[in-house]
């Protein structure tokens, strides 16, 4: 089978918009056909080189698709089922998974430039191409472990819930899974692209009182209104630190959400929040990135948190929010900046990059 896909041959150049031989789905593996995938800042750490990753390969991990084949022992979904893509896997099986963290499977140990097998399910004549997280969303279609694939309902509009399958989960999943932010409480949130868009979104969701968002770029700024921001800070203009604990009083705020990945806006977000607060990381650091911060803060019972993948329950909260969408409860259609076709992959990035889309999503032919 034939498939138009967008590769990454080098670091630090295009994508390529080319054919590729897909083949057929082996055990445990199923075949997707995509509809839709966000275009997701993560994706652009690999473009820039600051995430290691073989080459080439076939980028995305946003996506939303319909499952057109399955190989023998796949029993979690059926040819026809509509679903969104896990970049984390989760087996169901191992200590993490047993005990309610499947974000932090097992599974992840293994390498995912390739199938669970070792091989990979691209070709470009004799030439193995590998695979993004096991889902490579910038292709038509692409083979998948069934443990990367989430059945959905089918009347969700997956040109638009594709991005519950990154930037939502990471950016709401900080707040409620990681955070617990609780109602009435203050909230920081450091970058207001798609994920801190969503983490502004589901602060306002769980009831937060204040939600003080924080970035460089006005329009992003203003942005943030809509999904529920109450105050604004500019860190281009002012001291972000001193205006959230002028805001918030009490020494700063309850709650921070880095979504940027930057060590000083690290340092800038745990500064920001009082004795007892709490600091959730979500941006991804480039590969290398250390950390210097103050540890006499620790001893105020700060408490600095990591994130994966918004610490889901992959096939719980991955359908809930489509559930929430549907019920006019949570904004996706409004993260959408533009829908394009795969051969605009490369200006999306552009875009991207100079910060003028929430989110871009690429809408693939029917």
């Amino acid at each position: 089978m034939r498939t138009r896909a967008a590769v990454l041959y080098e670091p630090k150049q295009a994508l390529a918009i080319e054919e590729l031989e897909v083949l057929p789905p082996r055990a445990g593996e199923v075949l997707v056909r995509y509809v839709a995938s966000g275009v997701c800042h993560s994706d652009l750490h690999v473009i820039q080189g600051l995430m290691e990753w073989r080459t080439p390969v076939v980028l995305g991990h946003e996506g939303g698709g319909v499952v057109e084949a399955v190989g023998p022992g796949v029993s979690t979904v059926q040819v026809g089922d509509h679903v969104l893509t896990s970049y984390q896997p989760s087996c169901g099986r191992c200590p993490y998974c047993t005990i309610g963290r499947p974000n932090l499977c097992d599974l992840r140990d293994a390498p995912r430039f390739t199938m669970p097998d070792g091989t990979t399910r691209f070709r470009k004549g004799d030439r193995e191409i590998f695979h993004f997280f096991q889902v490579s969303s910038y292709a038509e279609r692409a083979v998948l472990p069934e443990h990367s694939v989430i059945p959905i309902r089918k009347d969700a509009p997956l040109d638009v819930v594709c991005l519950v399958s990154c930037g939502v989960m990471a950016g709401a999943g900080a707040v409620i899974n990681r955070a617990h932010v609780q109602p009435g409480s203050s909230v920081a949130v450091f970058g207001c692209g798609g994920v801190g868009l969503n983490a502004i979104q589901a602060a306002a969701l769980v009831g937060a009182g204040k939600i003080i968002a924080v970035d460089v770029f006005d329009q992003k700024l203003e942005w943030s209104r809509e999904f529920g921001a109450t105050h604004l800070v500019n860190a281009r203009r002012e001291d972000p630190v001193a205006r959230i604990q002028q805001i918030c009083g009490r020494g700063g705020a309850d709650y921070a959400i880095e979504a940027i990945g930057r060590p000083e806006t690290i340092d800038q977000a745990f500064r920001s929040v009082h004795r007892g607060g709490t600091v959730v990381v979500v941006g991804v650091a480039p590969a290398g990135t250390k950390l210097s911060l103050d540890p006499l803060l620790l001893l105020q019972d700060r408490a600095l948190l990591g994130t994966s993948f918004g610490s889901a329950r992959q096939r719980v909260d991955l359908p809930l929010f489509v559930d929430l969408f549907m019920q006019g409860k949570y904004k996706l259609r409004e993260l959408i900046s533009r829908q394009i076709g795969l051969d605009e992959l490369n200006h999306a990035y552009e875009l991207l990059e100079r910060g003028e889309v929430r989110r871009s999503v690429v809408r693939y032919p029917s």
